[in-house]
């Protein structure tokens, strides 16, 4: 077991910052050691703030670094698959942010490479380690609920983004639905079967999603390879809150996952009653940004994988792949359950 895992963070954004952050003041067993970023001052900036040493805005820098045990990629996802690679071929660990890669083609270059390298690979779906879905597994697994039937989602974020952000992003199944599409197959045990979606504009200040074949409004279907099946709602126009929400529906009975509360505080006045609301993603999962890369710390000290691998990685990117597919064309899409291994 390796006490001190060195990390370099790649991509020092919104959600770059506070895995560099985590691993910098938060979390025993990992030090940082170097953060780079392209965007000129930004790395310089960050380090300072973070007391580190090393900042770069050259990959090469860590990639290259003997020094350096992991690395953690929070680069646009057209450079994922590039980033891994190299990281792997330089004897990295990795953990990269959802998703995968933006092709599956990529993703099965990147499998190839990490297990040839034996690469310990962790992707970011912090809903997994989000302690109220954590919980959630746990009382399933147990069998509180019986055998997992129906599987609901939902996700809505009423921060719209901008046009470029659409341009790059893949799309609402990918972007959004992603995360629903693995916590479902990981909650209910049972891979994916089928998928259909479809999905409309909304907002008529949206009307430029449809230059990208893109929606602020998304609807899924799932069947599982059991039999069981499930539903996902994805929407972009949520104007009250930061709504994340899951349930599943067993045989002897139902758990539901996820709350709007902000905190457990009721006001009650003569106007009425009200409590304050979740506003943004910070928020609703700061505490699985965290948990999610102690478990990759804590796996990298005992030489274990991860419990969300490149294979649940790639896997997530087939089932939103698919339900893309099914949004342009209006068909049902089968997933080919026998490649997923």
């Amino acid at each position: 077991m390796k006490e001190v895992i060195r990390c370099a963070v790649l991509g020092l954004g919104r959600l770059g910052y506070w895995h560099a952050e985590n691993l910098a003041t938060k979390i025993k067993g990992a030090e940082l050691v170097c953060v780079i970023d392209p965007l000129a001052g930004r790395a310089e900036e960050v380090a300072r703030e973070l007391g580190i040493k090393n900042w770069s805005q050259n990959p090469d820098d860590a990639f290259f670094d003997d020094t350096i045990d992991a690395i953690v990629i929070v680069t646009p996802t057209s450079t994922h698959a590039e980033m891994i690679i190299r990281a792997a071929e330089n004897g990295k660990q990795v953990f990269v942010e959802k998703p995968l890669t933006q092709e599956l083609d990529e993703a099965d270059e990147v499998i190839e490479v990490i297990e040839k390298q034996k690469t310990i690979c962790q992707v970011g779906f912090m809903r997994r380690f989000d302690p109220a879905y954590a919980e959630a597994k746990k009382r399933i697994d147990a069998g509180d609920i019986g055998t997992p039937l129906y599987f609901k989602g939902v996700s809505r974020d009423g921060n719209v983004p901008h046009e470029e952000f659409i341009k790059h992003s893949g799309g609402i199944f990918l972007d959004i639905a992603i995360h629903d599409y693995d916590i479902a197959r990981y909650l209910m045990n049972q891979e994916v079967s089928s998928i259909t979606s479809n999905g409309n504009i909304l907002l008529d200040s949206n009307q430029f999603m449809k230059k990208y074949q893109d929606v602020d409004q998304g609807l899924s279907y799932l069947t599982f390879d059991s039999g069981a099946s499930g539903d996902i709602e994805t929407m972009r126009v949520a104007p009250y809150a930061y709504d994340i929400r899951g349930e599943v529906v067993g045989t002897e009975g139902a758990i539901q996952i996820g709350s709007m509360r902000n905190n457990d505080v009721n006001i009650f006045t003569k106007n009425g009653s009200s409590h304050d609301l979740i506003q943004d993603f910070p928020s609703r999962f700061n505490d699985a940004y965290l948990l999610e890369m102690v478990h990759f710390i804590d796996c990298l000290q005992k030489g274990q994988q991860p419990v969300c691998t490149a294979i649940d990685g790639k896997v997530a990117l087939e089932i939103a792949t698919a339900a893309t597919k099914s949004y342009k064309t209006g068909q049902t899409v089968h997933l080919k359950l026998a490649e997923r291994v």
